[in-house]
């Protein structure tokens, strides 16, 4: 006979909400609106109110988004998560017949669905299918070893990475690195906070900076690149390596807007040159240099602040993992902080040139529907967890329990 499923709410109209993190999407969306306006502005091609009123229509769906997400409690998340992966598994698929061909011209990547002014990037809304898939894995695992051993680590490692093999595998024809570095600090992230003893972890860590190590030694020599080059790398990935140590001397395109962002963020010096005053071109600063707006208007300061917003708002987001009333919800938090956590990082740092470019944008400020949608699905999750507060035992059919 199964055992009987309990479930108790306490849940009020609006003190669950967490009004920091609100707050903090209020404050990232006016920076990110009047950035994508100056930028648009400041280049004189598009109009740069269409580009903001249709940011501005993401954001309204975002917000929708987050309101409907956070009416799952963990039972339907944990239902939900299957179904969202395999169908963020077909847009994988669906994608290497129907990218667009002239975007993929344009930008080297194959990731991209165009319906007619509308384009989307489908392994954007993968992310948040996949932390929850990875999430209910490591999850259930626990719950049926509740005692970690070596083989039980190993075990659960293994079903990690049947989860994450088809996403990198599927994005490899894609061209699309900086998405695949995304999805392995995903990865990385729920695997620290899994159980999985430092017996384990240790080696891995130690495997993976050799890895690291060797990767920049051959993308950095001749000898090197020619390995890479047998094995599927592209020239312009190079490209964006040879722009990132040497941007002055480089002559591609990648070369130019790597220079013209480093030119933007100093011109901004202390204070900025002011509002409105963008007198550095950067090529598409719209998109993944959004962050050298900031820096040429407000300039040091300003560009604190706002890094200053993302630590707060990343702290707001642990805290929920740490507030959470079971693992599978933990798991889930730890998945999307790191998700914004590694985007800012690495735009940030390709933007101030201490990492090369990798076509990552920065979460809530540049310009794209599906990253701004990933995300805001990413922090719909985590208020999820603030505002369905609930006791909950589910039978052993479920394959979950608190």
């Amino acid at each position: 006979m199964q055992r009987v499923i309990s479930r108790s709410f306490r849940r009020s109209s609006g003190s669950e909400l967490d009004w920091g993190i609100i707050l903090i999407l209020l404050c990232l969306m006016i920076i990110g609106l009047g950035s994508l306006y100056w930028a648009v502005a400041a280049t004189g091609q598009g109009s740069p109110l269409r580009a903001l009123v249709t940011q501005g229509l993401y954001w309204v769906v975002g917000i929708t988004m987050i309101v409907f997400l956070m009416r799952f409690d963990a039972s339907q998340l944990w239902r939900l998560a299957p179904v969202a992966y395999g169908l963020g598994i077909v847009l994988l698929i669906a994608i290497l017949f129907l990218y667009n061909r002239q975007m993929a011209i344009d930008t080297g990547a194959k990731s991209w669905f165009v319906l007619g002014p509308i384009s989307f990037q489908p392994s954007e809304v993968v992310k948040p299918a996949f932390i929850l898939m990875l999430s209910k894995v490591v999850a259930n695992h626990n719950r049926l070893y509740p005692v970690h051993t070596r083989e039980s680590d190993w075990l659960l490692i293994r079903k990690m990475l049947e989860c994450l093999l088809p996403v990198l595998l599927l994005l490899i024809p894609q061209n699309d690195l900086g998405t695949m570095l995304v999805f392995m600090a995903i990865f990385g992230g729920v695997l620290l906070v899994s159980g999985v003893t430092w017996q384990i972890l240790g080696p891995i860590i130690a495997i993976g900076a050799a890895i690291g190590g060797t990767l920049i030694f051959l993308v950095t020599s001749s000898f090197g690149r020619g390995i890479l080059s047998r094995l599927g790398f592209q020239a312009y990935q190079f490209s964006r390596v040879d722009s990132w140590l040497h941007p002055g001397q480089d002559t591609s395109n990648t070369g130019y807007q790597t220079y013209q962002n480093l030119k933007a963020i100093g011109s901004g010096q202390l204070f900025g040159s002011g509002w409105r005053n963008l007198r550095v071109f950067v090529p598409v600063r719209e998109s993944d240099m959004i962050f050298s707006v900031i820096g040429e208007m407000f300039g040091f300061v300003g560009g604190t602040v706002l890094i200053g917003l993302y630590f707060a708002l990343i702290y707001l987001m642990v805290r929920a993992a740490m507030r959470a009333r079971n693992a599978f919800y933990a798991y889930i938090a730890t998945g999307v902080v790191m998700m914004v956590l590694f985007h800012v990082f690495e735009n940030i740092g390709m933007g101030i040139g201490l990492l090369p470019l990798t076509g990552i944008p920065l979460p809530f400020i540049s310009q794209g529907g599906s990253s701004l949608l990933s995300n805001m699905i990413g922090v719909g999750l985590i208020m999820s967890i603030g505002y369905q507060q609930q006791s909950t035992t589910f039978n052993e059919s479920t394959g979950f329990s608190m």
